[in-house]
């Protein structure tokens, strides 16, 4: 008979074997033991980030302790068949946040929040550190609700030009006005990247370190998108072109 894989779904940093047990993050114990109360028996689906996921249920669940017993281990199935790597100017809040979880539900392979000329947003030390940490916690929480297995990495934050330099995938695409129709001009891809600038765009200066790095303008119609929504469009459009969508 078929194993269910049902319940909330956890992340745990830890090797998946079927009959193995398990003891929850501490965040996620808490969630739940205390939030949705969840007894002894009671199923649940973990994840490692790494690809695979496993049918569980609760063997322990105690205030200092929970633990769950792995049941069944398979192959995540959410994966999309194009990886994307989406460089993302930093804004401030919960607008890159909110960047960053829509990206891992639209299946981002990958995010380098990016430094720009026009960027309003410097990092530096440990509060880069907290912030990379923080925005990694979001792409975790993103899989754990749209059904992923794997965890897009955030990289730590790049100046532009740096990350333009190590760009390798076949079609890399910059969000700016251009010739329409370049997504219909390409017959297939498993593999992007794209870039995405901050709220006042990006400058003359670096469309053309763009360019030379052999990115072409995607135009996305004639209204001016916040940099939070601009990824959602293009990733939505990328995976209907290219990917499972």
């Amino acid at each position: 008979m078929a194993v269910a894989f049902t319940g909330p779904r956890i992340h745990v940093a830890a090797a998946l074997v079927a009959g193995g047990d398990v003891v929850l993050p501490e965040g996620p114990a808490r969630h739940v033991g205390r939030v949705l109360r969840l007894k002894v028996g009671d199923a649940l689906t973990l994840f490692d980030g790494q690809g695979c996921e496993a049918a569980a249920e609760l063997v322990e669940v105690e205030r200092k302790q929970v633990m769950a017993r792995v049941i069944e281990v398979r192959a995540g199935r959410a994966e999309s068949t194009l990886a994307v790597h989406l460089g993302q100017a930093i804004s401030k809040g919960d607008r890159m946040d909110y960047a960053i979880q829509k990206s891992v539900e639209l299946g981002v392979a990958a995010i380098t929040p990016l430094y720009t000329e026009h960027g309003d947003v410097r990092l530096k030390g440990e509060r880069e550190a907290k912030k990379l940490a923080h925005w990694q916690a979001v792409a975790v929480s993103a899989c754990e609700q749209c059904g992923r297995a794997s965890v897009p990495v955030v990289h730590a934050p790049m100046v532009l030009g740096d990350w333009l330099a190590a760009r390798e995938e076949p079609l890399r695409l910059v969000l700016h006005p251009g010739t329409p129709g370049i997504l219909e001009r390409v017959e297939s891809v498993t593999a992007a990247s794209v870039l995405i600038g901050p709220e006042g765009g990006l400058s003359p200066r670096e469309i053309e370190g763009a360019e030379a790095a052999g990115f072409a303008a995607l135009t996305l119609g004639p209204r001016i998108l916040r940099t939070e929504t601009a990824p959602v469009v293009a990733l939505t459009l990328l995976q209907q072109r290219f990917g499972d969508m």
